[in-house]
């Protein structure tokens, strides 16, 4: 399935799902391409993670269509390792044997070329999620969900870790769906933004800003901050004014009088339905 010369590589139609009386998802409609780059902001408890689970074949929609190209992988926010298994075999795990040079090779991708006997309890933060990335890139992923990956990093791993997954997504090009409450890691990662609120989203807008983007020169491209205060705005968050006070040329004179203590504290500020289908993308 293609759209405008370029592989479709999931669809959402009329998307809904409830959980009881409660309304998550409503209305959706969603395409992402091949070599794509989709992040997804929202409030928490707006339905983000109910998505990615919907494209991932986890949960069912009670009305509307999902459909994905067959191979879709998932790396969540912890990295989900079996601690009794070395780090290749976590990173193979599921596949036949024949796949451990490929296996190697995803190590040596995400960094980690020469730890493949290494146990994860001997890894730091970091290093196990890049194994928990290179288990999803062994599978050849054509959709690569992003599950806040990033958010118990530091935030020096947290760098490093989002110019790995761009460089790897630019050389893989799966079609990626990305969950954060960050704004400027969508910012800087994204072809396209869309914030979820209200189960539908109230933005969807094209980040078209230079390749590669590096953390400083993304946090002062005017375009980049034009989009990171509309975004902000969207989630109900107000950046910072950037107009000051004018400086005064009056001083005012001194005073022999000074108030006197006080014993006194400041109290504290106070659609119809359709039926419910998901598919793969031939």
């Amino acid at each position: 399935m293609t759209r405008d010369g370029h592989e479709v590589a999931v669809r959402v139609r009329g998307l809904r799902k409830a959980f009881g009386a409660k309304t998550v998802l409503d209305g959706i409609d969603l395409e992402v391409r091949r070599g794509e780059f989709f992040a997804l902001l929202g409030p928490s408890g707006t339905g983000k993670t109910t998505l990615l689970r919907l494209l991932a074949g986890l949960e069912r929609p009670d009305a509307g269509t999902v459909l994905t190209a067959p191979r879709v992988t998932t790396v969540y926010q912890e990295p989900r390792l079996v601690v009794a298994r070395r780090v290749l075999a976590n990173v193979t795990l599921g596949l036949p044997r024949s796949t451990s040079d490929k296996g190697r090779r995803a190590l040596a991708e995400v960094g980690l070329g020469g730890r493949e006997r290494a146990w994860p309890a001997t890894l730091s933060g970091g290093e196990a999620q890049r194994v928990a990335l290179a288990r999803a890139l062994v599978r050849d992923p054509q959709v690569l969900l992003l599950d806040e990956p990033f958010a118990a990093l530091d935030a020096l791993t947290r760098l490093q870790a989002q110019d790995l997954v761009a460089e790897l997504c630019a050389r893989h090009r799966p079609a990626v769906v990305l969950v954060t409450h960050d704004v400027d890691e969508a910012v800087r990662l994204a072809d396209r933004v869309a914030v979820l609120d209200g189960g539908a989203f109230v933005v969807d807008r094209a980040i078209e800003l230079p390749r590669p983007r590096g953390a400083s020169s993304a946090a002062a491209d005017p375009a980049a901050l034009e989009h990171r205060r509309e975004l902000l705005a969207r989630l109900g968050v107000s950046p910072p004014s950037d107009q000051t006070a004018p400086p005064s040329d009056q001083t005012a004179p001194p005073s022999d009088q000074t108030a006197p203590p006080s014993d006194r504290v400041a109290p504290p500020s106070d659609r119809a339905d359709l039926p419910a289908d998901r598919g793969v993308i031939a």
